[in-house]
């Protein structure tokens, strides 16, 4: 017996039911939240410490702007009747026939050969002491470390002597000459280069040809750059910044720094006869460091882009 069916009942068959969107994820117990954490503690102490490093350059930039009488009978903090900046430039310049400008230039002499020389020599001593090996290179190695653990005024005295035999007391040299030594920087550069520089690159590049210098010059000083640079940040603070070296070694004005030439025109009011210029004072202190603000600034630029210049990419 034949069954015969017929088209019209046959249901027509249904549309595919569209797919179930998955569940989310349930996040993690322990996973780490986009939303930084925020502590308190953390807070307090950094605004406490934003306060104590600002109190002092706005004290210094307000003052700058009062004469010698506003700056004795007005708040500290805050700006007196009369605004004397620019006459107070322009007395800081041209006081004692503009010996401000020439203590300026020692300044830049100094940091400028004590710093640099320092900084190049750091360079070289970490490359040469992270990427060679030679003998008595441990012991280099205790002599760094000891010497950064040893503070500068205690080397003073026994430089002052030996430059004093020497005849270069009261000579640019006995401030230039031991702010050569930086233990600190050439320390800093050792480890920096030990972590820097693969041994891989350098090997590649002797064996495509390239000699020691062609090596270092081409290959690992641009890997160097970040460190290069925050080690010259720090010997230009401290060659700026140097007060007890110069002090020592010092006697005629005109080879002082800004150090002591701040410091000279601060004791004339406790000098017989001598005039109290306080208002310069100050104003020279607000001149002394608006370029050590502005250097710190475009090195701290050049090392950023030396860190992404500097990488190596695995």
């Amino acid at each position: 017996m034949t069954t015969t069916v017929r088209t019209g009942d046959v249901a027509p068959a249904s549309p595919p039911a569209p797919p179930t969107p998955p569940a989310p994820l349930k996040r993690r117990r322990g996973a780490s939240s986009s939303r930084p954490r925020r502590s308190l503690t953390f807070t307090v102490l950094t605004g406490l410490m934003a306060i104590y490093s600002l109190v002092p350059l706005v004290w210094l930039l307000v003052n700058s702007t009062k004469t010698r009488a506003g700056l004795l009978d007005s708040f500290g903090l805050w700006f007196a009747g009369d605004f004397a900046l620019w006459d107070n430039v322009v007395g800081v310049l041209t006081y004692d026939d503009g010996v401000f400008v020439r203590w300026f230039g020692n300044t830049v002499l100094y940091v400028v050969a004590g710093a640099g020389g320092a900084t190049l020599l750091a360079l070289l001593g970490g490359y040469a002491l992270a990427k060679f090996d030679f003998p008595g290179r441990r012991g280099v190695f205790a002599v760094v470390i000891g010497a950064v653990a040893v503070p500068g005024t205690a080397l003073a005295v026994p430089t002052f002597l030996m430059f004093s035999e020497l005849g270069l007391t009261n000579t640019p040299w006995s401030v230039i000459v031991p702010s050569l030594v930086s233990p600190f920087g050439l320390y800093l550069m050792w480890t920096f280069a030990s972590e820097a520089i693969p041994d891989e690159l350098m090997e590649a590049a002797r064996i495509d040809g390239a000699g020691e210098l062609r090596t270092f010059w081409q290959v690992c000083l641009p890997l160097l750059a970040p460190g290069t640079v925050t080690v010259l940040l720090f010997t230009t603070v401290a060659t700026w910044n140097n007060y007890f070296l110069p002090l020592i070694m010092l006697r005629d004005p005109d080879w002082y720094p800004l150090t002591l030439g701040l410091n000279a025109w601060s004791a004339q009011a406790s000098t017989a006869g001598g005039e109290a210029i306080f208002h310069l004072v100050i104003t020279g202190a607000l001149l002394t460091i608006l370029p050590l603000v502005a250097a710190f600034l475009l090195l701290q630029r050049y090392w950023q882009s030396g860190l992404a210049a500097g990488s190596v990419k695995g």
